[in-house]
């Protein structure tokens, strides 16, 4: 379990480490499929969204069962998600990859974003998604989607392990979002994950600043020649990494 301040310690570690860097430490350690396939941000943020996961999950819709006025039931779990959901988490919902309803709309994640919510992230689509875009919250869906969830989707548990878009999630994992998509980081491996992707992240833009200058990739991208450690250690030295 990550605590509040092992949290934010992580928050920091990884704002500047990507979702491609962390796949490729999870792939070294053989976890494959722990990008959440086809979603997307709906508006770029420039900055890592990075959250303990709180999941929902949906199940297709039984129409005598998921009239309009089950949202007046307090303890109906979408509902409840958006109020339990606790501050600094990701909010993830299993929308079984069916975007021809809406997992959430814009006053939900509205309420998310004032709750202090770090993201939302769902398989499926948004409602009011030009209004979420415009929000100082990350969120990542497939595409929009006008029609209530009722339509097509029912609420039925929350804070269980789910599948997101192909991806296991459980609660308490590790979510890492960047203006590409969103990577699940088990919980037990969140520490080490982030200390090896902060020093993969310091390479890679040495690698990067050394490509552009004209060098060629071999020995150096990876690291195969002495001379590339060398003076990737004076490169950290000079640009205080």
């Amino acid at each position: 379990m990550i605590d509040k301040e092992t949290l934010t310690r992580l928050q920091a570690e990884l704002a500047n480490v990507s979702t491609a860097t962390v796949s490729t430490a999870l792939f070294k350690r053989g976890l494959r499929n722990q990008y959440i396939q086809d979603v997307r941000p709906l508006s770029p943020k420039g900055r890592s969204m990075v959250g303990l996961a709180f999941t929902l999950r949906y199940m297709p819709a039984r129409e005598d069962l998921n009239g309009i006025e089950v949202f007046r039931d307090r303890s109906h779990p979408q509902r409840a998600a958006i109020e339990q959901c606790p501050e600094g988490h990701v909010m993830v919902i299993d929308s079984r990859k069916d975007a021809r309803a809406a997992s959430a709309g814009g006053i939900l994640i509205s309420r998310l974003m004032r709750r202090g919510v770090a993201g939302i992230v769902t398989d499926g689509g948004f409602r009011d998604s030009a209004e979420i875009a415009g929000l100082d919250i990350p969120a990542y869906h497939n595409r929009p989607s006008p029609p209530t969830n009722l339509t097509l989707h029912q609420a039925i548990d929350m804070n269980v392990p789910i599948g997101c878009g192909d991806a296991p999630v459980f609660p308490g994992d590790l979510i890492l979002g960047d203006d590409e998509g969103v990577i699940v980081i088990p919980a037990h491996l969140a520490e080490e994950i982030a200390a090896e992707t902060v020093e993969m992240t310091a390479y890679e833009d040495f690698v990067t600043d050394e490509v552009l200058k004209g060098r060629s990739i071999f020995g150096l991208y990876p690291p195969t020649d002495e001379q590339s450690l060398k003076d990737f250690e004076a490169w950290r030295t000079a640009n205080n990494r």
